[in-house]
């Protein structure tokens, strides 16, 4: 068993430490500019086809599918050096670091993402984030339906998810309930969606830059009962 936390923060990713949808915008761009909206409309075709079907972004996936239905066409392979050498270091919100920093003195840190078991892990490395929460970096497929094996990985008296898809947040608080505090950062397509903020509970706390955490003291992510709760039992 895994040492007992008081607090572990579960940090999302993708539009909630890393602006993905600039990364996408980027890749996009890269797309027309050297292989033509034709290609770019073919490979996005199919990546969106990845997800639906797989529940996360796949972009080598779709990369590869690419090739196997235009085999000839091998000018999208080259497309593989931009996505494993992006600088997604650069697409970091504003003050992503200095608020895991500043969690950090609060409980343990961990971040929680979907994804593939290659690109996902290179993203989150090539970031900084990797090394900002010390290695601690969980990647499941929906990790929402993974709550078992993260608090086995990381137990705790009580944990704060923070994620910009209100899904992914009341799936968990409807599994967790009182043991979760869910934070809500509305940045990024999902966060302004209209129709997913109508679909799903209000979030316990909701910020509108990921940045404004450094604001937050630990009270800040606990009810009352619960802060005296944890501080009887870590006395």
């Amino acid at each position: 068993m895994s040492e007992l936390h008081g607090i572990v923060f579960l940090l999302d990713c993708d539009n909630t430490l890393l602006d993905n949808d600039q990364v996408q915008e980027d890749l996009r761009d890269h797309l027309e500019r050297e292989f033509g909206p034709a290609c770019r409309d073919r490979y996005w075709a199919i990546f969106e086809e990845r997800r639906a079907e797989l529940g996360y972004a796949d972009y080598l996936g779709a990369l590869q599918v690419y090739r196997v239905r235009h085999e000839r066409d091998t000018r999208l392979l080259s497309m593989s050096s931009f996505l494993v050498d992006y600088p997604f270091a650069d697409r970091l919100y504003p003050g992503a670091l200095e608020v895991i920093r500043h969690l950090r003195r609060m409980g343990l840190t961990v971040i929680l993402s979907d994804g593939d078991v290659v690109f996902q892990p290179r993203k989150v490395e090539r970031s900084g984030l990797w090394d900002a929460v010390e290695g601690r970096v969980l990647i499941y497929i929906h990790k929402e339906r993974m709550l078992d094996a993260v608090a086995e990985a990381y137990q705790a008296r009580h944990y704060v998810m923070i994620d910009d898809k209100l899904r992914v947040l009341a799936t968990m608080k409807n599994e967790w309930r009182d043991r979760l505090t869910t934070v809500f950062p509305r940045q990024g397509n999902y966060a302004r969606d209209p129709r997913l903020l109508a679909a799903y509970p209000r979030p316990d706390r909701s910020v509108d830059r990921i940045s404004d955490l450094i604001m937050y003291e630990r009270s800040a992510f606990l009810g009352g009962d619960t802060v005296e709760r944890l501080h009887e039992e870590l006395q």
